[in-house]
């Protein structure tokens, strides 16, 4: 993993940055958002992936790509969570005093 962040720093910084302005931008659409029951499935789904990616069932280059992926999934949900703070407390007025 160490390998992964050493070579790859470069593409890892540009998953936050996307994640910041993807969150950024994601504030001003108010939309429905997902379901309850797709939120689980994808948790599962990424769950079963960082298990698969710890217990190196894939292995090759496939492996590789999937810890590559889950690693720069990692920046770019905080990236995105950033993003979303910062709109929302730079846009955000002061409500007046009752």
């Amino acid at each position: 993993m160490a390998y992964l962040v050493t070579f790859h720093w470069g593409w890892l910084l540009a998953s936050l940055l996307l994640g910041l302005a993807m969150g950024w931008i994601a504030v001003v659409q108010r939309g429905e958002g997902l379901s309850k029951r797709t939120s689980r499935w994808l948790a599962l789904l990424v769950a079963a992936l960082v298990a698969a990616a710890l217990a190196r069932i894939v292995p090759g280059r496939p492996g590789y790509w999937l810890d590559l992926g889950l690693l720069m999934f990692a920046p770019y949900l905080f990236g995105c969570a950033v993003g979303s703070w910062l709109r929302d407390w730079a846009i955000s007025r002061p409500k007046a005093a009752a």
